[in-house]
């Protein structure tokens, strides 16, 4: 519920801090005092419409906050919540009008669209009024009312999970079949594909391979006679291989005559000759992975070329075709094996729609009987509204080829306000007055069926009399009991019902020519003259004043 609504510099609102409590609360004061002032105010703090002429004039912006009290599972804390905003405490929403037009929009300190606060305000509050062309007048959302006063959340859940099986049934079917369509314009493609594929055998990694072997094999020739020439320097006529190992064997018997000055010299030797045999078996290694048999080079290129054409040819990368083979073996599969998952998928789709049908009747059943309640309902708080005469109709239209999630049926609240008279949409058939009326007895019946927790309604008594203000009040108040109800009201009847009575006034600002907008709320005695002004006008009487006395315990009782 709303706990306080603060404003600052809109139109003739300098300073204004306003605290709400359970129940019905009333607005009351002179035309013109700015009771639209205030309601435009809350609307702009619940994501309304912002314009600049909002702005007090000679201020560069205004702002408005309204905060709430809501259960830790209610939905506007779940919107918020999916908007990454932290929902720890009250919800404080808060908008700043800029004179040139722009606003900002806060939900807990931190910026929001426009779009969310709006999504939030509409599940905190409900602002109904003669005029009005939102909530329960929007057809939109008439089925969703009746559903909650059916109690069907279950039956609509069950229809929904249904269509969305339909609904992803269809699409694995549509998704196979035009796999199959394109799989078959291309049968003979294909299956050339895979036989011509299968003969080349393409492996991972062979292009590079092969072309590496290639360039070795290319290359070889040159490489083998620099190789051949090393050789022979180290192993043939011109090795130094013989006159080192004579010198060794000779430095080796003068080795016991000076053993330090020949042993050294020997190992040098020793080690020279080591290397030179290693040099040598290099050599001999290399010579040989030179040779090669020339009809390896021609069955490597005539390999290497057969990989690229097929990579041009498949316009993927050679590295690819043994995977563009399989890609190509699994249409071909699915051209033979179609039919019969084909017919697979459409007994899918029927068995789901089977489903969804069962379903979707049953939330119709639940509907008919919730439409049947919800007009009589509605019906037995029409005489006392003054329209003992209308008729309320829970108008529903069933298409059972459609597959929507919340099910068949199209619903509509109609009116028929007076007999004889063609039913039609409430928006349309009733008047402003008369529209206002219908919505109060929707709330009242609708009140602990999913309502937003704060109902304001604005001067729905307007061009009423005595006993049916009354009724309105009595209603408020009875509605008043399960949700948060704020009424701006003309009526004492209306009025006297009210646990709490704010005064809307203006009056000159000390030190200036010009007025502001005050709101002040009264306690027993402001009240009573308050009421007995609304009964008497101008000039308030004792007799005013004892009739206002008499409304207020009348209230009471």
């Amino acid at each position: 519920m709303l706990i306080q609504l603060a404003i600052r510099d809109i139109v003739l609102i300098d300073k204004l801090e306003l605290h709400f409590r359970e129940g019905l609360s009333v607005l009351t004061g002179e035309t013109g005092a700015g009771k639209s002032i205030l309601l435009d105010a809350f609307a702009l703090a619940l994501g309304g419409r912002g314009d600049g002429s909002l702005v007090r004039h000679g201020e560069t912006q205004g702002q408005v906050t309204a905060v709430f009290d809501c259960p830790l599972d209610h939905p506007a804390r779940r919107i918020a919540a999916d908007a990454e905003i932290d929902t720890e405490g009250d919800l404080i929403l808060r908008r700043v009008q800029v004179a040139d037009g722009r606003t900002r929009a806060f939900v807990n300190d931190q910026p929001v669209s426009v779009q969310v606060l709006k999504s939030i305000g509409a599940a905190l509050v409900e602002i109904h009024g003669q005029h009005d062309d939102r909530a329960l007048v929007d057809p939109v959302t008439h089925r969703a009312i009746l559903d909650a006063f059916g109690g069907l959340s279950n039956e609509v859940q069950a229809v929904g999970e249904a269509a969305r099986r339909v609904r992803d049934a269809r699409a694995a079917l549509q998704e196979h079949r035009a796999r199959i369509d394109k799989a078959r314009k291309e049968s003979d493609f294909l299956r050339h594909a895979v036989e011509e594929l299968d003969k080349l055998a393409p492996l991972a990694g062979e292009e590079e391979s092969l072309a590496e072997r290639r360039i070795v094999m290319m290359q070889s020739e040159k490489v083998a006679q620099d190789l051949n020439e090393a050789y022979e320097a180290v192993a043939g006529n011109s090795s130094p291989v013989p006159e080192l190992s004579a010198a060794v064997r000779k430095l080796e018997r003068r080795s016991a005559q000076a053993p330090a000055l020949v042993e050294p010299s020997v190992r040098a030797l020793d080690a020279a000759l080591v290397a030179i045999d290693e040099a040598r078996a290099a050599l001999e290694e290399a010579i040989r992975a030179t040779e090669y048999d020339p009809r390896e080079l021609e069955q490597t290129e005539e390999r290497l070329f057969a990989l690229r054409a097929a990579a041009r040819k498949y316009d993927v990368p050679a590295d690819e075709l043994a995977d563009l083979r399989e890609r190509f073996l699994e249409d071909v599969a699915a051209i033979d094996a179609g039919e019969e998952k084909l017919a697979a998928l459409e007994a899918a789709v029927k068995e789901a729609d089977k489903v969804y049908i069962g379903a979707a009747r049953a939330l119709s059943a639940g509907r008919k009987k919730a439409a049947q309640a919800l007009d009589a309902a509605v019906q037995a708080e029409l005489p006392p509204l003054k329209l003992e005469r209308a008729r309320f109709i829970t108008e529903i239209q069933t298409d059972e080829n459609s597959r929507d999630p919340a099910g068949f049926e199209r619903v509509e609240f109609w009116a028929q306000t007076n007999p004889g008279t063609r039913g039609g949409p409430l928006m349309k058939v009733a008047s402003g007055g008369e529209l206002s009326r219908f919505m109060l007895a929707l709330k009242v019946v609708l009140a602990d069926k999913g309502s937003a927790p704060t109902l304001v309604f604005d001067e729905i008594d307007t061009g009423v009399g005595g006993a049916v203000a009354d009724a309105i009040g009595q209603r408020l108040a009875r509605l008043s009991q399960r949700v948060q109800v704020m009424a701006v009201t003309h009526a004492p009847q209306v009025a006297a019902r009210a646990e709490s009575h704010f005064l809307i006034a203006k009056e000159g600002v000390r030190g200036s020519d010009r007025v502001a907008t005050r709101v002040v709320p009264l306690d027993a005695a402001p009240r009573r003259e308050e009421i007995a002004r609304m009964l008497a006008g101008a000039t308030i009487t004792e007799e005013a004043r004892a009739a206002a006395a008499r409304l207020l315990e009348a209230a009471a009782h």
